[in-house]
């Protein structure tokens, strides 16, 4: 059996390879380590759309967490709208998902979608989007997968070309690296510029990096997540105040 294990990682290793070097010619050679990390770890497919690389960072899709949950044997998973904070007249939704694994564990997390944080091309579907993400959220927690995954990026996988030109970037160090205690500054700043709740944003970013306790995550995870909370702050700060609201409740249900 390991050595059937071992071949098939071989085999996924070498196919994810081929598909980057073919699809993404541009790609970074350190990315290359990172997507050789997420094969052997992960096990899924480029190919299959398991995996994707969207302007500079490897996301998961939907159905590579659900090929996750169906290998590691995963029990169920229930979804239930929220409805102290759906408003299905404005098309705002939010779900609670939760995910069984053996050992009676389970793990629920909350997602959410309104027209302003969708792509315009699922319009109409706000319902639907909002469901995946809060599945996708507590696969992610269940079972410690660090990267994002597609469907929660919502509209910010395709960026207009306008939006693009015209966004402007938070400051960072020339190497792209915001290290240690610049991670806490930046984060710090986005927190105040924004008044947001650093109780909230905290829980926000350990169900983000899909670990228990902040503490657990790594340094790529959060610098992901300042990265991400500054977009969505910048471009929607109403929807990720949804977002961070949702945390309310699961803080009121452990109490």
């Amino acid at each position: 059996m390991p050595k059937l294990k071992s071949t098939f990682n071989a085999t996924l290793l070498s196919q994810n390879l081929h598909f980057v070097k073919k699809v993404y010619p541009g790609l970074p050679r350190h990315q290359l380590s990172v997507l050789r990390d997420l094969t052997l770890s992960l096990h899924l497919s480029l190919s299959r759309s398991e995996l994707l690389w969207i302007e500079g960072r490897w996301y998961v899709s939907h159905s590579g967490l659900l090929r996750i949950a169906h290998r590691r044997r995963c029990l169920g998973i229930h979804t239930v709208i929220d409805e102290r904070l759906t408003e299905p007249t404005s098309n705002r939704w939010v779900f609670k998902a939760t995910v069984y694994k053996s050992g009676s564990k389970s793990f629920d997390s909350y997602g959410d979608a309104d027209p302003s944080n969708v792509s315009p091309l699922v319009h109409g579907a706000e319902m639907r989007v909002a469901e995946t993400r809060a599945v996708n959220r507590a696969l992610r927690k269940a079972y410690g997968i660090g990267i994002c995954s597609v469907e929660e990026i919502g509209s910010f996988a395709e960026p207009s070309q306008s939006s693009r030109a015209s966004k402007k970037l938070p400051p960072q160090p020339v190497n792209g690296n915001y290290g240690g205690p610049k991670v806490r500054d930046r984060l710090c700043q986005i927190i105040r510029q924004h008044q947001l709740d650093p109780t909230l944003v905290k829980s926000y970013a350990t169900d983000f990096c899909g670990t228990k306790t902040l503490r657990e995550a790594t340094r790529e995870q959060v610098e992901n997540f300042v990265v991400h909370l500054a977009d969505w702050a910048e471009k929607d700060r109403n929807a990720l105040l949804c977002q961070l609201n949702s945390y309310v409740l699961t803080k009121e249900g452990a109490a």
